[in-house]
């Protein structure tokens, strides 16, 4: 399970290297970074129920907004994010009020 979050988070499965050397140093890096999301995840204080706790996957796609692709302001971006948790914990009650129905 932690080689496929690995695989989908950070590009686990995307090396091309042709040594040991750097396979070692790109396995190494990318499991660094899949702990250091992991961990802002996990320290994630408990928020309302309106809108789900960042995800790993939240996470990464908000760095790559801020640091990598910058091109849309902070503010878009962080309403973006607040809009798509919100959506998805909306989803999540729905989807445990019908299990809960049956």
């Amino acid at each position: 399970e932690l080689f496929q979050t690995g695989k989908g988070q950070v590009g686990l499965d995307h090396y091309q290297v042709r040594g040991w050397t750097g396979w070692h140093r790109f396995i190494t890096l990318a499991m660094l970074a899949l702990a250091v999301l992991t961990i802002l995840a996990a320290q994630q204080p408990d928020t309302d129920p309106e809108i789900i706790a960042l995800t790993v996957a939240e996470i990464r796609r908000l760095l790559n907004a801020f640091v990598l692709a910058a091109s849309l302001p902070p503010e878009h971006t962080l309403h973006w994010s607040i809009w798509r948790r919100t959506s998805q914990a909306r989803a999540r009650r729905s989807h445990y009020q019908r299990r809960q129905a049956k």
